[in-house]
């Protein structure tokens, strides 16, 4: 099996650059799933450089199931992340209302942020 660590690694950056970009265009609902998608994307590239296979999408878990020290704040974090999976695209995971309405700036500015700092633990651990 080809270590393709890597290019999870290259595509959780550009899920989180377009996180940024959603954003700036107001798209909070889709910023938040996009940080999420980041987070997501990087802890599965460093368990892959660790040569691991990692399934699912509870970036907590998958935090937890590293054979690594991971920060009981970035795990913290990681569960705010994935309160974004589902509700951020989906009507009906709300009482009223579309996903757009119930997500702003103060979620896609701590989602980025969670992202982020997620996305450079698994860097850093992969150098």
């Amino acid at each position: 099996m080809s270590d393709r660590s890597k290019d999870w690694l290259a595509q959780a950056e550009r899920d989180l650059d377009q996180a940024k970009a959603s954003q700036r265009d107001g798209r909070h609902e889709w910023a938040c799933f996009a940080a999420h998608q980041a987070a997501e994307k990087a802890v599965k590239a460093l368990h892959l450089s660790l040569k691991q296979e990692a399934w699912g999408h509870v970036v907590a878990r998958l935090l937890r199931d590293l054979p690594i020290q991971v920060p009981d704040n970035l795990v913290e974090k990681a569960k705010v992340l994935d309160g974004f999976y589902l509700p951020t695209r989906n009507a009906n995971s709300h009482p009223e209302g579309s996903p757009f309405e119930h997500y702003g700036s103060i979620q896609s500015t701590d989602g980025i942020a969670y992202a982020a700092e997620i996305f450079e633990f698994a860097r850093s651990k992969m150098a």
